[in-house]
Parts: C-alpha cells; sequence; structure tokens
C-alpha cells in the first residue's frame, strides 16, 4: 500500500460507497454528490450507520481528489459533476479483492463466514478457501490485516487498514481477547481442572458457520444501538450548545 495514503473514517465511508455502487449499479456510476451523500448515509450494509452533510462528504472527497484516490468528471451532456474512484489503480485489486476491500471500508472487521456472504452481493465467492486465497496477496501487501477471536469466538476477523482510525479499535479488542500467559509462579492445580468437561458435541461446518452470522448479527446490533445512543447524545449536546 501507498504509505502516503491514509484515510480518515469519512475518507473511508466515501470510497467504500464509490466501489460498492460501481459494483452494484453501474448504470449510475460514477456518482454524482447527492447520490454520494446518500450512499454515506445508508442505512442497509453499513456500520456504522453515519447522518452526514453534503458539506461534510464534499470536503472528504477533495482530500480523496488531492490523493488521487478519486476523480471527478463530467459527462457529455450534463452539467452535473460526478465521482469516481481510483482503487484499482492505486492499491492494485480488481475481481473478488475489491469487492472484499469494499465491504470491510463499508462495516468494519467481519469473520470469514460473514464476509463471504456479504461479498456475494459484489462478486461471487463460492467456498472460505476462495476468500482465503484472495485475502492472502491483500495481508501481504498489508491493505488488510487478520485479527485473532473476540472473547466467546473461534474466528479470526479481517479488517482493512487504509483507513488507520478504523482499524486501531479493532486491533485494540484483539489483543484484549488474547488471554495472558500463566505465571511460572501458579500452582499447577489452579491451570489444570480436578475433572475435564465434557466435550461439545460436532457441528458441521456450515451449522459453524450459519451460527457465527447469527452471533456476529446480535454482537453488531448491539454495537449499532449504543454508537446511535453515542450520536443522539452527542447532537442533543450541539443542539444545547447552540
Amino acid at each position: 500500500m501507498p504509505a502516503e495514503i491514509e484515510l480518515d473514517a469519512l475518507g473511508a465511508r466515501i470510497l467504500g460507497v464509490l466501489i460498492e455502487k460501481e459494483l452494484t449499479t453501474p448504470d449510475q456510476y460514477p456518482l454524482s454528490m447527492n447520490a454520494l451523500v446518500a450512499g454515506c448515509n445508508q442505512k442497509n450494509n453499513r456500520d456504522p450507520v453515519l447522518d452526514l452533510l453534503e458539506s461534510d462528504v464534499a470536503a472528504g472527497v477533495q482530500k480523496l481528489i488531492h490523493r488521487f484516490v478519486v476523480g471527478s468528471v463530467h459527462p457529455a451532456g450534463s452539467r452535473v459533476e460526478r465521482f469516481r474512484h481510483n482503487t484499482r489503480e492505486v492499491f492494485k485489486v480488481d475481481g473478488p479483492q475489491l469487492a472484499i476491500l469494499c465491504e470491510l471500508l463499508l462495516r468494519g472487521a467481519q469473520q470469514p463466514g460473514e464476509l463471504r456472504a456479504r461479498v456475494a452481493r459484489m462478486h461471487s465467492i463460492d467456498t472460505l478457501e476462495q476468500l482465503f486465497e484472495a485475502l492472502k496477496p491483500m495481508i501481504e501487501a498489508g491493505l488488510v490485516l487478520r485479527l485473532d477471536p473476540l472473547p466467546g469466538s473461534r474466528a479470526e476477523r479481517y479488517v482493512q487498514l487504509l483507513s488507520p482510525a478504523a482499524a486501531a479499535p479493532n486491533a485494540a479488542a484483539s489483543a484484549m481477547a488474547t488471554p495472558a500467559p500463566l505465571s511460572a509462579a501458579a500452582p499447577l492445580s489452579a491451570a489444570i481442572p480436578l475433572s475435564a468437561p465434557a466435550s461439545p458435541p460436532p457441528v458441521s461446518r456450515a451449522e459453524f458457520e450459519e451460527l457465527q452470522l447469527k452471533v456476529l448479527e446480535l454482537e453488531e446490533k448491539e454495537a449499532r444501538l449504543r454508537r446511535q445512543l453515542d450520536h443522539l447524545a452527542w447532537s442533543l449536546g450541539k443542539k444545547l450548545e447552540g
């Protein structure tokens, strides 16, 4: 990844929207400013859900244009300026990797099962093996990071690294999920239970992935509600200040 290109959270959202709309609604791409604002504030396929003003998005677009990540065009016969992304040229990704990067920009860290299911709306990835094959060069290029499982989960997660602001909280959560090593002075009896617990019944891979998705959907709903409450509290505070 070009070392001089580092996106903030707004830039990550704008870039993700431009990629998404090119892959899902190519007849409406490049996007007008109105369409781009609507895409940034879209309530489905977004985490967190935002409420950005046109001035916010316009300022974010200008930053991306200055870094050559986004370009503007004036289609023939139209006076409306439209915007497109340069992700393929700048970050050397295409096909399934472009769709994966888009999904990580729009939703944050995700486990393999949910990432594959969500990318399917933009590019077909039939198996987890195909997903891992696409992720490997992205990890090597410094575009994506593999995170350890969260507490209570067995699946790793993946996060994009174009926006350190988005990646840092996920990395911190991953570090907290790593258990501390046993102290050398701790008694062996404290580390080993007297009676081993019964092993859980085996489940198929498909059942495991389905359970993962259900758990993650619940976690995402809880996190989204917390962010919405924080945003409401912030908005109320601004109104009171005014």
